[in-house]
């Protein structure tokens, strides 16, 4: 990856890669998760402290190959376990479904499982050599013949076993192949040795892409958001251009919600239904009620709560506020560390000039207040329920209830004035202009 981070910590869709994996493995019902990293996986364990706190994290001091790394989480397989599933956090777009299906494979009798797939060219994969049902080798691409690269059906890298299985098959495997290393994929000839029933089970080719550079995660990001545009279309959502959307990972969106094109979502937003997503909006972190208008062009920050039938209107900015039912912000406007009531309106150009240099300090806008166009709200600042702030001011003490704020100089008129400032500087008279 040519990174000073770990790949399993690249990020797809908002998520390091490892955490679809982990995400998957949950959904899949797993009762325990183990995470094998190297002596370098400071930032590995900083992110499972936060997204999976329950995994064990076990370290394979040298990297010795995929069955060394499986060893080193012995301590994980002390309680007998039914099933034990072996994935790999470059693979993140594993499905729930798919490791339903390995566990049903399990379940029917095998010792042991792989997962399969067919590439467009399958060099540089593991061959899957099968007879009838039963798989018999898989075969590493160093050390194939020529006839077994002919193979087709290649080694997707998960790899499940009967819990009982795991520790004795482990420790017959030996490493005299082309690299000196422990494949786990050996487990498959040790179960034949031992007459143990071994299947394949083919998954599709995109559901197991692997992540070895940037162009990979490129590619896999597009994937993930194929798979999520679909989905959100099936669920009940209309995206007019559907391949200019961007998805996260955890992106909620009821039923009857457009989105124009060229939206992006990052992390943390649910949509609530009958909600419109105007052209060109960058939403992450925020949750937005039913009947909203978002957009076109506003941002929505984190820590935003949006409520019903609000409009946020173009080059609108939010972030960390809450803002109540029927209230607008139709153009032009910061609203930061604040709070809009009900039904208020925010004029265009309106800032709440939240930070002192210091510290972040709230503006509170009360329910059916109107904020003229280009008005500052120094924070901390209350305008009451009803008030109005004329355009224009600058507001630096609490606005009573119905009351009308003005903090603006008087207009003063100096006629003749800029005509006599022209003759000053050799200008003369002022120039005729035409129009149409």
């Amino acid at each position: 990856m040519r990174s000073a981070l770990p790949k399993a910590m690249h990020k797809l869709a908002g998520l390091p890669l490892l955490g679809h994996v982990l995400a998957a493995a949950a959904a899949a019902g797993a009762d325990e998760r183990a995470v094998v990293i190297g002596p370098d996986g400071g930032a590995l364990r900083d992110f499972l402290a936060k997204f999976a706190p329950d995994a064990s994290v076990h370290e394979q001091g040298e990297r010795r190959g995929t069955a060394d790394a499986v060893l080193a989480a012995r301590k994980a397989f002390a309680r007998p376990a039914d099933d034990v599933i072996v994935l790999y956090a470059d693979t993140p777009l594993i499905t729930a479904a798919t490791l339903r299906r390995v566990r049903r494979a399990l379940a029917n009798g095998a010792e042991v499982v792989a997962l399969a797939f067919r590439p467009a060219d399958p060099a540089g994969y593991g061959r899957m050599i099968v007879d009838r049902r039963q798989l018999l080798a898989i075969r590493e691409d160093k050390d194939a013949s020529a006839a077994e690269k002919k193979i087709g059906l290649c080694n997707a890298g998960l790899m499940a076993f009967r819990g009982a299985a795991l520790m004795p098959t482990l420790r017959k495997i030996g490493n005299a192949n082309a690299k000196g290393e422990f494949y786990l994929t050996d487990a498959v000839a040790i179960a034949n040795r031992a007459r143990r029933k071994v299947v394949a089970i083919e998954a599709d080719a995109d559901e197991v892409a692997g992540v070895n550079s940037r162009h990979q995660l490129a590619h896999v990001e597009g994937l993930f958001q194929r798979r999520a545009r679909e989905a959100a279309m099936a669920a009940g959502a209309t995206l007019i251009a559907p391949s200019t959307v961007w998805f996260s990972h955890d992106t909620r969106l009821g039923r009857d919600v457009t989105i124009e094109p060229s939206v992006f979502f990052g992390p943390g937003v649910t949509v609530a239904d009958n909600v419109t997503i105007r052209a060109f909006c960058h939403i992450a972190g925020a949750t937005i009620a039913g009947g909203a208008s978002i957009g076109p062009f506003a941002r929505i920050r984190p820590t935003t709560r949006v409520g019903r039938n609000v409009h946020i209107g173009d080059f609108v900015e939010v972030k960390n506020a809450a803002i109540a039912d029927g209230a607008k912000a139709n153009h032009l406007a910061y609203i930061g560390d604040a709070r809009i009531g009900a039904a208020a309106n925010i004029g265009a150009g309106t800032i709440t000039a939240n930070y002192d240099g210091f510290a972040k300090h709230v503006t509170d806008i009360g329910a059916d207040a109107s904020i003229g166009s280009n008005a500052v709200l120094v924070a901390p600042v209350t305008v009451g329920a009803g008030a109005y702030v004329a355009a224009g001011s600058v507001v630096t003490h609490d606005v009573p209830a119905d009351a009308l704020a003005l903090a603006r100089a008087r207009q003063v008129d100096k006629p003749q004035w800029a005509r006599r400032y022209r003759e000053s500087k050799g200008g003369g008279h002022r120039k005729a202009t035409k129009s149409g």
